[in-house]
């Protein structure tokens, strides 16, 4: 199997529900990753270690998912030249509106694209990366431009189901 060229970061294991609808985005597109849990505030030292060897390891996109005070993406952003995709989090107490600006509120040099809310950000942030990796991978921009189509088409269907 190649090695994976995209990296998933959880802040923490209850982001995977959220996060497995973007990783099915992956294994449809048949992309490996890497897929981790780490806390830019309770394994700090992994992160860093983390964020100082993914591209040596290869990695050529990070995604990073995190609720609440959710500076995970921006913390490896800070420490890498890979783009870094950030994925807010729904939070119980503000509705992921908490995770939502810890992520898209950057700093000048250190860029985070940051991603809707939850699930359709998971999703999102996945053909993001997919749509970065098609830049140098022929296969990958094939399955996206044939994915475009797939979407064009529904659309035209069920504009079809309209006239009936």
């Amino acid at each position: 199997m190649a090695k994976p060229k995209i990296a998933v970061i959880l802040g923490s294991d209850s982001d995977l529900s959220t996060m497995e609808e973007g990783l099915k985005v992956l294994k449809d597109f048949k992309v490996p990753f890497d897929l981790k849990i780490m806390s830019a505030h309770r394994s700090p030292a992994l992160v860093h270690a983390f964020a100082k060897t993914a591209e040596k390891e290869g990695i050529h996109v990070i995604i990073a998912a995190a609720g609440g005070a959710a500076h995970l993406a921006g913390v490896i952003a800070s420490m890498t030249r890979l783009p870094v995709i950030g994925v807010p989090m729904e939070t119980s107490s503000l509705n992921g509106m908490d995770s939502l600006f810890s992520t898209v509120q950057m700093p000048y040099g250190v860029p985070v694209a940051t991603m809707a809310i939850g699930k359709s950000g998971a999703r999102n942030a996945s053909i993001f990366a997919l749509q970065i990796l098609a830049l140098e991978d022929k296969k990958v921009a094939g399955e996206l431009n044939a994915f475009k189509k797939r979407l064009e088409a529904d659309v035209i269907a069920k504009n079809k189901k309209l006239s009936l």
